[in-house]
């Protein structure tokens, strides 16, 4: 199972935001690309960025920051936010992006994930954003109807790379994840998982392990790691 450190993006400046709020945010730093380093220095395998700004708005205004993570690190990234159309796809996959997360066009337009499933297999990885099990789009500002497990279960069928889902109720509170909505998930998919919110400490981290025989491949981890609850080595250490 991998850690995989968190960027999130709000006007070029790394950012935690707490239950998704964007009024509840939190700077850590303002030059992303060196965060990136610093992760890949300490070990990390790859990186995971969302950009908070595109998710919230559809406009690209933190690809200056983009580019140059991609130019500082020599891991793989997987990003997220506002990405809904495929020449955006193809303008990330231009700087040098490894994988791109689709989550709000997930919902609002299917045929499009579908279609580009297709053109960029293994390449697309759906995020699923969770609010009491049902799904939330536009960067968590927008509650739609639908089944989280329903969705999954749609995308399955699909040549997809992983599933990243979070549980928006644990997102950055270092309380621990939502291990139930991780089982439910797991229950009903092959695709690979990556799971997301809550981690703060290694004992949650411990707790997640028991579900990598069962299909989870990954945590994303950050404010745990952004406040120093535990480094990546040692985290690395735990998952191995």
């Amino acid at each position: 199972m991998k850690l995989i450190p968190a960027i999130d993006l709000i006007e070029g400046k790394c950012v935690r935001l707490i239950k998704g709020d964007f009024n509840r945010s939190k700077e850590f730093n303002n030059q992303p690309n060196v965060q990136a380093q610093q992760w890949e220095s300490e070990g990390a395998t790859s990186i995971h960025i969302v950009d908070l700004d595109a998710a919230r708005t559809g406009l690209n205004s933190n690809d200056d920051s983009i580019k140059s993570i991609v130019n500082t690190i020599n891991i793989p990234i997987q990003i997220g936010g506002g990405i809904r159309s495929l020449e955006r796809i193809e303008e990330l996959f231009s700087y040098g992006v490894d994988k791109v997360i689709m989550g709000t066009s997930a919902i609002e337009n299917r045929n499009l994930v579908k279609e580009l499933t297709i053109k960029f297999p293994k390449k697309i990885i759906i995020g699923i954003d969770a609010n009491k099990g049902k799904v939330s789009t536009r960067g968590w500002l927008r509650q739609s109807d639908i089944n989280a497990t329903e969705l999954i279960k749609e995308y399955s069928k699909f040549e997809i790379a992983n599933f990243v889902i979070t549980d928006i109720s644990t997102d950055g509170t270092l309380e621990g994840p939502n291990e139930n909505f991780i089982q439910e998930i797991l229950n009903i998919t092959e695709i690979p998982v990556i799971a997301s919110g809550g981690i703060g400490s290694l004992s949650d981290l411990i707790s997640l392990t028991k579900f990598e025989s069962q299909g989870l491949y990954g945590v994303i981890v950050g404010k745990a790691l952004y406040e120093n609850k535990f480094t990546i080595k040692e985290a690395q250490t735990v998952l191995s």
